[in-house]
């Protein structure tokens, strides 16, 4: 099971605060400087430039710490996590000097090639718009991909030369903040240009999705955590001659289900990020993880499907965190990266053999 660990005061700071992040569509100021503290922005800074350059095992787990508390704060961890490995994996030690100068600096991103590189008297300028980027109001550097006549390239922007227009208006993952980032003809420098690497390592691409399955694993433990309390106080299932919640044998029996796919999924995950970590990634090991990764999904979502029958209908006031982590798990595992029936269709091409 996932367990707040020695940072339980930035994660307390982060959970009192989840409401109002959702409220305002991005994280509270205290809740950055706790993130901020607890290294979740530097976990994948390489160590040579004071950062954890953290593996998948430590990654998924304190993504997964912070999602308990307040997902959307996790999300954008997670975000940064993603574009840090691709600004590690793309350019080199000179450009990533300058990028990771802060190893704790936020950084957002977003994969698809929404602009398009233009060269003129003055140098290199890039337009386009991205949407869907997480954390971007919040951010310093922005790693967006864009197209370079028929090449992909990344490009290294600061977030302050582009424009925001909100955008997110979301059922979930409200607090994120994951609105269209407008770049106008902004120049960028030769050296914060580079071809994306085709194909990305195996490795990059499991930990990447695992930084979107983690903060999804992480509410559904914080949804239980609600139900939880639910069954430590003397609130009694309605309608009944039970006295307490826990009386009910059919409540128990849900309770335990709840729990058992909060716990699997969390379990999947760590194997998954053990394998990341551990193995080789060849033949069909990378879709098969794939589909591991969306089965992890779905058991959180049926998880707090449950938890809401237990509930019953006041669970989903605007108010309740328990509807705050539905819509939550709801929006973030409907990710693509943990799409299931593209998973599926990934795994049985690598079992078929080649015409």
């Amino acid at each position: 099971m996932i367990q707040f660990t020695a940072v339980n005061t930035e994660l307390k700071i982060l959970a009192t605060n989840a409401a109002e992040t959702e409220r305002q569509g991005h994280p509270v100021r205290d809740s950055l400087i706790a993130a901020r503290r607890t290294g979740a922005f530097a976990l994948r800074t390489p160590a040579a430039f004071g950062g954890a350059g953290a593996g998948a095992t430590r990654v998924a787990r304190e993504l997964a710490e912070l999602g308990r508390a307040c997902p959307a704060t996790a999300w954008i961890a997670g975000t940064c996590a993603t574009a840090k490995t691709l600004a590690a994996a793309t350019f080199p030690e000179d450009v990533q000097r300058d990028f990771f100068a802060d190893p704790d600096v936020l950084a957002c991103g977003v994969g698809f090639p929404g602009g398009r590189v233009e060269r003129d008297s003055d140098g290199i300028r890039v337009t386009g718009r991205w949407p869907n980027a997480s954390g971007c109001e919040d951010a310093t550097w922005a790693t967006l991909a864009a197209r370079d006549g028929d090449a992909v390239v990344l490009a290294l922007i600061p977030v302050a030369d582009l424009t925001i227009e909100r955008t997110w208006r979301m059922a979930g993952m409200r607090g994120t903040g994951s609105h269209t980032l407008v770049a106008d003809g902004v120049l960028v420098p030769a050296g914060r240009l580079a071809p994306v690497p085709r194909p990305a390592r195996a490795a990059d691409r499991l930990l990447i999705q695992l930084t979107v399955l983690g903060p999804v694993a992480g509410a559904a433990r914080g949804a239980l955590d609600v139900i939880g309390e639910m069954f430590a106080s003397d609130r009694k299932p309605f309608m009944t001659a039970y006295a307490r919640m826990g009386d009910a044998p059919g409540a128990r029996h849900w309770l335990a289900e709840a729990t058992r796919l909060v716990d699997r999924a969390e379990r999947t995950m760590l194997a998954i990020a053990a394998t990341v970590d551990g193995d080789e990634l060849t033949g069909a090991v990378v879709p098969r993880l794939q589909m591991d990764l969306a089965d992890a999904a779905k058991d959180c979502r049926d998880a707090v499907d449950l938890m809401l029958d237990l509930h019953g209908a006041s669970g989903f006031a605007e108010t309740n965190a328990l509807a705050r982590y539905w819509r939550d798990v709801a929006v973030g595992s409907r990710h693509p990266h943990l799409n299931p029936y593209l998973a599926v269709e990934n795994y049985g091409q690598a079992l078929t053999p080649a015409a």
